[in-house]
């Protein structure tokens, strides 16, 4: 099986703690729901920095808030698995990649 990378864009934070907890469920239930799959769940990012040439700067230069990694068969089975995360449901898109093996 091969490794995938999914990466949570933008999306809006809950307004309220109730909110909060409601979403904080879905999650958990798509998470149950891909079972065997998850390689590493929830990823959150917190304290992000930009580093160049030039130094590092606090922020982020795009909208990633976090990830997920899981295994499968084919990016066409991680694309089906990613249409139902509740990170879609508040306004955020994500974005699916194979994780590449590199040799030592």
């Amino acid at each position: 099986m091969n490794k995938y990378i999914i990466i949570y864009l933008g999306g809006e934070q809950p307004t309220s703690p109730e909110e909060a907890k409601e979403h904080m469920e879905k999650y958990r239930e798509w998470l149950k729901s891909l079972g065997d799959s998850i390689v590493s769940a929830l990823n959150p990012l917190k304290d992000t920095h930009v580093v160049s040439d030039k130094g590092a700067t606090n922020g982020s230069s795009t909208a990633m808030s976090g990830f997920t990694i899981v295994q499968a068969n084919s990016l066409e089975a991680v694309l089906e698995m990613s249409k139902t995360c509740p990170f879609l449901d508040i306004g955020g898109t994500l974005e699916v990649s194979e994780l590449m093996q590199m040799g030592s």
